[in-house]
């Protein structure tokens, strides 16, 4: 049977044929509980600090995988400056620009992970890139530029400069941990939250204040998002993805993270009230595009183009 010719591009680009179906859910699910993800805690830090919220988070992310693997002896020094810069750095960074931000706009500027990382990599690691990565890497950031022109994203830049740090936060951390060698992916995540937990506790106790207050006046739905975050968001997510890249190349399953800030405009919407506008849709569309480029393989854009 032949395919709907609209359905082309998207079957393609997201390799629907080289994943068995549970794969394909699997992959659908990363995006969809990340995405989730940025919504709850846009909802939650109105009752928690930021970085308080992320500290409880990691609480329960580490007291559930830590169980599952075994530790890393060789490698603690370098987790625990891992957790520094990947964990407590990057999610005070990120989560207190979310609190300035709608979440479908925080989730889409933090496509700009993908740039960060390319260009770390090639600068770090001598990584070679496409002509069109580099192409892709420039539509990222004019697509970001394009949605700072909306008045109230605009008045909040300080705002949009703390995930763009945080997203580059995120870059230095997958750079130190691609140095790592006989490691497991799930050891890694998991001594990373073990690590995180005291630094963003300490990071809380200096820059916030409030948080006794906003513990014991919580509401169950609060504490609901809490969990959500730790356990679904954090270990589910992380033990799907884990489960992909261990099986399949990255460069197979990346594009599926396309599909996260799709599902945090649709939850911001739905669970928060927030409102797309014509420019946050363009520049939306520009990131995302410009990602693509970066993430989806050549020849599969080449497949694309001949049709």
């Amino acid at each position: 049977m032949i395919k709907n010719a609209l359905l082309l591009p998207i079957w393609d680009i997201l390799e629907l044929k080289k994943l068995k179906p549970i794969e394909v859910l699997m992959a659908l699910t990363v995006p969809l509980v990340w995405g989730m993800g940025l919504v709850f805690a846009k909802g939650a830090i109105d009752h928690f600090p930021p970085i308080l919220l992320m500290a409880l988070r990691f609480t329960l992310t580490a007291s559930v995988l830590v169980w599952f693997v075994p530790i890393p002896k060789k490698h603690l020094k370098s987790l625990f400056g891992i957790a520094i810069i990947a964990a407590a750095i990057q999610y005070s960074l990120t989560f207190t620009g979310l609190k300035g931000l709608d979440a479908g706009i925080a989730a889409l500027i933090v496509q700009l992970e993908v740039p960060f990382l390319v260009i770390l990599g090639i600068i770090f690691l001598k990584e070679k890139a496409e002509k069109k990565t580099f192409i892709g890497i420039a539509l990222a950031f004019a697509g970001v530029a394009i949605m700072t022109q909306q008045n109230d994203i605009r008045i909040n830049i300080g705002s949009v400069f703390l995930v763009i740090l945080g997203g580059l936060a995120w870059a230095i951390g997958q750079v130190l941990i691609r140095k790592l060698i006989d490691i497991r992916v799930m050891q890694i995540t998991a001594w990373v939250a073990v690590f995180a937990v005291p630094q963003l506790f300490f990071m809380s106790a200096i820059f916030e204040t409030g948080q006794i207050e906003a513990i014991k006046n919580a509401s169950s739905i609060v504490w609901w998002a809490v969990i959500y975050l730790g356990l679904v968001m954090t270990a589910l997510g992380y033990l799907l993805w884990n489960n992909l890249i261990r099986n399949h190349n990255v460069g197979k399953v990346a594009p599926y993270l396309l599909l996260l800030p799709i599902f945090s405009l649709f939850g911001g919407a739905v669970f928060l009230g927030e409102e797309p506008t014509l420019l946050m849709f363009l520049g939306g569309a520009i990131i995302l595009f410009g990602v693509g480029l970066i993430t989806v393989p050549l020849a599969t854009l080449s497949n694309l183009f001949k049709r």
